[in-house]
Order: C-alpha cells, then sequence, then structure tokens
C-alpha cells in the first residue's frame, strides 16, 4: 500500500492595515526591526500617546452610554480617572508615558478642587489633548456611536502570484475602526430643522394628504429642546462630494467610520496625507463586506493633536503655510499670531478655536473609483512586503532585502538609525530572529 505524502498546510498571510501596511510605508528596515523582529522601540513617544488616546476615547464613550454624563465632563471628577486606568494598561504591556507629556501619579482626593486647570501640575499636554477631545468631539460623537473597536477582514488575491516563489495566492487583510457611526433618518430629523422640512416636503411616498399632515404634526411637536446641533452633520452637509447625499427623495439610513489619530494633521500632498486617505477608503471597503454594513458616504479622521499642538506641531503647522501645503482657511489674526511666535517655548501663540478644531477634523468621501484606487495601492504594498519576506528567507542580508527610508522626524526618533544604509551606508549587518 502507496501512502501519500502529507500535503503543505495552505496558508495565507494575515496583514494589518496599520501595525503592517502603514508602518511598511512609514520605513521598511524599521517595519522589519519592529514588527518582524519583535524589537519594540526604546522611546516610544508617538506609540504611546496613540494607544493612551484611543483607550481613553474608548472608555470615555463606555462612561456615557451607561451614565449619560452631560457635556462639558469635568477633567479631575470625570476624566483623569479614565487617564490612570488606561495609563495603568499600558504600563502593563511595557509602555510608559513620557514625563513632559503625561504625569502617571494619581491624582489624590484632597487635591481636587485645588488648582484652576491650566495651573493642574498632573494635567499635562496628553491630558490636556485627552479632555479637549471629549469635550469638543464626545458630544457630537457619541449620541451616535454603534460600535467601538469593531474588527473588520477581507480576502484579496496575492497581487504578482507566483505558484514557485509566492507563499499563497490569497492574502488577509484587517484593520480596526475606532468608532462607527450609524446614522439614521430620525437622528437627522432631531438634528437639523432644516433637513426635516427637506425630508417632509421632498417625500413622494405618502399616500393621501392625511398621511402628509401626520408627519407635519410629527415635526411641528418637536421643540427647541429637542433640536440639537451635530458639528459632523453641519460639516458633511456643507462637503460638496456629500452634500447631495442629504437631498435624496428618500434618505436612508448610513454610517460614518471614525479614526483617530494622535498626531498632528499631515502636509497636504504628502506621502502620509495620501495613506490615510488610503487607509480610510480601505476600511469602508471592508465594512462592506459585512452583512449588516450600510451605505457609507464618508470616514473621518480626527488628529487630536491639533486641538492642543505642542511646540513642533506649531512649528510645523507654521511650515505647512509658508509652503502652501495647509489646507485649512485661517483667519488673519491667527496667521498674525503665529507668524510674530518666535518659535519658542517661552509663550505660545494663540490660536482660534475654530482654527485648531477645523485642523482636527478631515472629511474622506468614499466613492468607488478612488476605493478601488486605494485598494491597489495597498495591493503593491503587501506586494514589496512578500517580496522583502521572500529574498531575506532565501538567504539575503537584512539591509539588502529592505530599504531604509523615513522622513526626518522617523529618523531622529528610530532606534535603528546606526545601522541603517541611510544613514551609514553599509554597515555590518545584525541578526533578528
Amino acid at each position: 500500500m502507496k501512502i501519500k505524502s502529507r500535503s503543505k498546510p495552505y496558508f495565507i498571510p494575515e496583514y494589518s492595515l496599520t501595525g503592517d501596511l502603514l508602518s511598511f510605508l512609514t520605513c521598511n528596515l524599521q517595519y522589519r526591526y519592529q514588527n518582524k523582529g519583535t524589537l519594540p522601540p526604546s522611546m516610544p513617544i508617538q506609540l504611546w500617546f496613540g494607544e493612551f488616546i484611543h483607550g481613553v476615547m474608548e472608555e470615555a464613550f463606555l462612561k456615557w452610554e451607561a451614565e449619560k454624563l452631560e457635556f462639558p465632563w469635568n477633567w479631575e471628577l470625570d476624566i483623569r480617572p479614565i487617564e490612570e486606568m488606561i495609563d495603568q494598561r499600558l504600563r502593563s504591556r511595557g509602555l510608559h508615558s513620557p514625563p513632559r507629556q503625561f504625569c502617571p501619579e494619581h491624582l489624590p482626593e484632597e487635591k481636587i478642587g485645588k488648582y484652576k486647570l491650566e495651573d493642574n501640575p498632573y494635567h499635562r499636554i496628553a491630558s490636556a489633548r485627552a479632555e479637549k477631545a471629549i469635550n469638543i468631539w464626545g458630544k457630537d460623537i457619541f449620541p451616535l456611536i454603534k460600535s467601538t473597536e469593531l474588527l473588520i477582514k477581507g480576502i484579496r488575491d496575492m497581487p504578482n502570484y507566483d505558484e514557485k516563489l509566492s507563499r499563497s495566492n490569497h492574502y488577509g487583510i484587517n484593520g480596526v475602526i475606532d468608532g462607527l457611526i450609524s446614522v439614521t433618518s430620525n437622528d437627522l430629523k432631531n438634528m437639523s430643522p432644516n433637513l426635516s422640512n427637506n425630508i417632509i416636503n421632498q417625500n413622494d411616498n405618502l399616500d393621501s394628504d392625511k398621511d402628509m399632515q401626520k408627519s407635519l404634526d410629527a415635526y411641528n411637536m418637536q421643540t427647541n429642546e429637542n433640536i440639537v446641533t451635530n458639528h459632523f452633520i453641519d460639516l458633511l452637509k456643507e462637503t460638496p462630494q456629500i452634500k447631495e447625499f442629504f437631498t435624496k427623495d428618500k434618505l436612508d439610513d448610513f454610517e460614518i467610520i471614525i479614526d483617530y489619530k494622535g498626531m498632528k494633521r499631515p502636509s497636504v500632498n504628502s506621502e502620509t496625507y495620501q495613506h490615510h486617505k488610503w487607509q480610510v477608503l480601505t476600511y469602508s471597503w471592508l465594512r462592506c463586506q459585512q452583512k449588516d454594513a450600510k451605505e457609507i458616504p464618508a470616514g473621518i479622521i480626527l488628529y487630536l493633536n491639533e486641538l492642543v499642538p505642542s511646540t513642533m506641531d506649531l512649528i510645523a503647522i507654521k511650515e505647512d503655510i509658508i509652503n502652501d501645503k495647509n489646507d485649512v482657511k485661517i483667519s488673519k489674526k491667527d496667521m498674525d499670531s503665529l507668524f510674530e511666535w518666535d518659535g519658542s517655548e517661552k509663550y505660545y501663540p494663540t490660536l482660534s478655536d475654530e482654527f485648531r478644531i477645523n485642523r482636527s477634523i478631515r472629511i474622506i468621501p468614499i466613492n468607488k473609483q478612488e476605493q478601488d484606487e486605494a485598494l491597489l495601492s495597498f495591493d503593491k504594498v503587501v506586494n514589496n512586503i512578500e517580496s522583502s519576506l521572500i529574498k531575506e528567507q532565501n538567504g539575503c542580508k537584512i539591509s539588502k532585502s529592505w530599504i531604509g527610508k523615513a522622513d526626518k522626524r522617523t529618523c531622529d526618533a528610530c532606534d535603528f538609525k546606526m545601522i541603517c544604509q541611510k544613514n551609514k551606508g553599509e554597515l555590518n549587518d545584525i541578526t533578528v530572529p
């Protein structure tokens, strides 16, 4: 009796949108050491704050959902306990807060109410951003959120598949949506009286004058107290590519993807600016693969550093304006304040709430053509990662298989710059498991 040899197990590589694809685009070589070699950065400042603000926003939503706490929230009583809980979680994973950004000490009860917010030694920049994010955007986001930390997955064909070389004929792609907003026509009716009138006037499906009167009576029963403004909805209605969505004869329920970023808004036309757009477009495609998905007219990125910019952020904003890489309207008063500032930490330019809030939100309309282009772009990224992996598996050195390529800020904070060919040319390679 002839016994057949066991066939090779079917293997599908799995790639995370942020942990793999965007990390690889930031720097190929850094991605190899940190993600594939599991070498954590020694000073993970951006990583810590990204994890911190995501955790704070998720826990704040759960607190609001349970208690329906009115805004604005008190930082000492309502927000600080959440910050301490998230900081402890990150510490258990080996992520420690930068001392100048966050105070890890417990806020004693006897200290509560003893300081003005701006003078509170426990209220540092990470806390200031968390407090602003909750009180500025929480009131608009939280009442609409359907789910948080939603895992989405999909399968795509492996680009440039070669039966002899490729590891698989497919690859998996996954991501986590920070917040999924679900908006119904009833929500919109309560948020915008003008839109409510449009819905009633444009609805041709009413069977009789009696049905029309019922709709008008239901609308007239609403008091001014029931009608609230929602900055998200107002901004979406003003966005040209989405505006017509709100003037349909029959307004369908829809979803909006929310993504938090613990960073400043990227320069217009920069690679990062484009990569973030690809991310949201790909999220929309992945979400549409799920059975309970609704139409997604847009995704929204919130750049939360913009609410309380650091010195480096302010310098970068100033450079963006000088180089015509700023896509947010700025008033003369804000412009004068920013350009009169000498870049020191002795004082900070006074920027209006409107400018900082508008810089913190980026609306990305979803359309099929751009969605397909984003997917093809990430297919190319997967192809490059797979090619680098195969090169290394075939005996090629790490420095020959992976390219060190990043912007100055990334390189300055990188632990591997001394062994990177970008900075030192051909150096002795190191072996990483």
